[in-house]
């Protein structure tokens, strides 16, 4: 009869054979895998700046996030809001601390609230003045062109206007335009597009906007 100790020592080594074998197998796997990343990267040669289009939900505190990605590399990064007004936001109270990151908060508050077209185009006007300035700014590696898709959607800019300010930039600059449902026009200048889709949004049964979270 098998002892004991010679029954835990035989289960010890089968445990190590199949650890062993789980670990070749997981090696054979990575290894066509690890060779196809490689050649993709490799063949990435372009180094240029990339336009990008972040639409659907939680597309702004992504772009964001891009924002706090430049910084810190070192880059210099602007931000122009288009429709939100002053409103308190957790990234820009946190933005204003640092000279590396430019903000202009433009717009004259939700298109819902103020019910002012007037002010609207005007205050419109005044960001697409500041974003062409900003993106023709070879010292800005990034510039965040907030909500404009929202703005050209209700007409306050057209889309020619839009267009050529968005490809006027050095072209070592990256540009991130944010807004639900971008139109064909502004996807077919980028070069990455994000469709962010919401499945669930706890306001819907009821809770407030969280800071940290949507403020």
């Amino acid at each position: 009869p098998i002892s004991a100790a010679e029954s835990s020592a035989h289960r010890r080594q089968l445990r190590f054979m199949d650890e062993t074998g789980h670990a070749e197998r997981h090696r054979v796997r990575m290894r066509p895998k690890k060779q196809i990343v490689d050649a993709s990267i490799a063949a990435a040669q372009s180094d240029r700046g990339v336009p990008l289009v972040h639409t659907g939900e939680g597309k702004s505190s992504a772009a964001l996030g891009m924002v706090g990605r430049a910084f810190g590399h070192g880059m210099h990064a602007a931000v122009v809001r288009f429709i939100k007004g002053s409103r308190r936001a957790g990234e820009a109270a946190f933005f204003r601390r640092f000279p590396e990151v430019s903000g202009h908060v433009m717009g004259e508050g939700f298109t819902w609230e103020t019910q002012d077209r007037e002010r609207i185009v005007w205050a419109v006007g005044a960001a697409c003045a500041q974003a062409r300035s900003l993106l023709a700014d070879p010292r800005f590696e990034l510039v965040l062109p907030g909500e404009l898709r929202i703005a050209l959607e209700y007409g306050y800019v057209s889309f020619g206007e839009a267009l050529g300010f968005l490809r006027s930039g050095p072209r070592s600059q990256h540009g991130v335009v944010t807004g639900r449902g971008a139109p064909a026009a502004l996807i077919e200048l980028a070069d990455t597009v994000s469709d962010m889709r919401d499945i669930r949004h706890a306001f819907r049964p009821g809770v407030r906007a969280q800071k940290g979270i949507e403020l």
